[in-house]
């Protein structure tokens, strides 16, 4: 593939912009995987197996939607040249179906209560996927530049670390302040999702702008794209079918990891609390090793990047589930490894994924970003909501014991350990599953 080192620098600004928008996706991607499944269990007293299937619907309707936002989002692209027109209806919609989404009626029955999140939640990931979609096609407008692209998603990530930080330890914080319970997830997420919008809003305005200095390349764009476009590439493009395996795969992996925090903290920590800190040990070191994965890309390229962020991840996994027979502080120390590895992980796929997007286009002489970037946020937000109901899975198979917003329920030990092991083991077994994937990116291939 081509290093592209003529194309003028993308400013500051516009890298700012850009990186904004993860507050939006941070926000929207982590608070739903960290809570929502221990909202559904544990305050509106649904079981571990129904509330499971309410946390993967949602991402199973995006699965079939998404690739139809970008396929029209590509169609609007050819027409003017920008795509912030569904950046701004997702914007302004995911604030009250957000809210609402943690607003469910305490008093109704749990299957009352559960079918209320399923409506609210489904809504409000089709608003995400309005902006989502276009925003992750954005780097392929914005620059050709092999090298540029990765300082792009770099930002990116440091911004949806910080996100992450904010949101998925503010969060529960505010919950936590105004007694859990009907107000606080209400007011949380009306809080939460102040901050994500605003991201949105401002990447929209800045970067989606800027995305227009693209109309030439829109104007060759002649032919109308599918909604079938991406599985398409899926089925003909060898780079974006492993890409995009592995990808979901490690998007599972950590959203696994995301779910399980919480019942790590209050059932084998002892003390719920020990979510902050749990989420400050995971994502702190990626605003600390950004650069460094920059310099890693940019001097053994962006395949071997994302094999050492893969690698470091696994074996921090492996470390963790000791904590089956010996929990303690050092989970903190581990947890850090872990997020070292998770900023490469989610660095190099999404610098990556821009080339393979060019690389398509033009074999097929059309412009595609929007439907290759849709079946990828569908893929994404997928294994972000499989990873809750897996985990839920695994607890259901415990033995895990449901609790209301007023008792927490006493755990059998079996459940304690399926706890620890969901959060250790499995997410373990999936990186090294992405691992073997992505040993077949550079074989041949017809």
């Amino acid at each position: 593939m081509s290093v592209s080192t003529s194309a003028p620098p993308v400013s500051r600004r516009v890298t700012a912009g850009f990186a904004a928008g993860s507050l939006g996706t941070g926000g929207f991607g982590v608070l739903p995987g960290l809570v929502l499944a221990y909202y559904l269990t544990d305050t509106l007293a649904v079981g571990a197996l129904l509330a499971s299937a309410i946390v993967v619907i949602p991402k199973i309707v995006d699965v079939l939607v998404n690739p139809l936002i970008g396929a029209r989002n590509d169609t609007a692209f050819a027409a003017t040249g920008s795509r912030t027109r569904l950046m701004w209806i997702g914007t302004l919609a995911i604030v009250p179906t957000f809210i609402l989404t943690f607003a469910a009626p305490t008093a109704a029955p749990p299957a009352v209560a559960a079918l209320w999140v399923l409506v609210f939640f489904t809504t409000a990931a089709v608003a995400y996927a309005c902006f989502q979609v276009p925003y992750i096609a954005l780097p392929t407008d914005l620059t050709p530049d092999y090298h540029a692209r990765t300082r792009l998603i770099s930002a990116r990530i440091a911004v949806l670390a910080l996100a992450i930080l904010l949101i998925g330890a503010g969060a529960p914080a505010v919950r936590d302040a105004l007694g859990g319970g009907a107000a606080g997830y209400a007011v949380m997420a009306a809080v939460s999702v102040a901050v994500i919008a605003g991201g949105m809003a401002v990447s929209t305005a800045v970067a989606g702008a800027a995305g227009r200095r693209a109309p030439i390349r829109a104007r060759t764009a002649t032919h109308a794209v599918g909604g079938a476009a991406a599985f398409r590439a899926v089925r003909d493009h060898h780079h974006y079918r492993v890409l995009l395996s592995v990808f979901v795969i490690q998007a599972l992996a950590s959203a696994v990891m995301l779910a399980g925090a919480q019942y790590l903290a209050t059932y084998v920590l002892d003390s719920s609390a020990a979510l902050t800190p749990l989420f400050v040990a995971l994502v702190a070191p990626a605003l600390l090793v950004m650069p460094l994965w920059v310099r890693v890309g940019r001097r053994f390229g962006k395949l071997r990047g994302l094999y050492a962020a893969s690698a470091l991840f696994l074996l921090a996994d492996v470390i963790l589930a000791f904590a089956i027979a010996a929990p303690g502080a050092w989970v903190f120390g581990v947890l850090a490894i872990t997020g070292v590895g998770y900023a490469g992980m989610q660095t190099f796929p999404l610098a990556m994924l821009p080339d393979v997007i060019d690389e398509y286009s033009a074999r097929t002489g059309r412009e595609q970003g929007g439907a290759l970037s849709g079946l990828w946020t569908a893929g994404e937000t997928l294994g972000m909501a499989v990873g809750p109901g897996l985990y839920l899975l695994v607890l259901a198979a415990t033995g895990f014991v449901s609790s209301t917003a007023d008792t927490v329920a006493d755990q059998p030990r079996s459940a304690i350990i399926g706890i620890t092991a969901g959060f250790s083991v499995l997410p373990a077994v999936l990186v090294t599953l992405s691992l073997v994937l992505l040993t077949r990116y550079e074989r041949r291939h017809p």
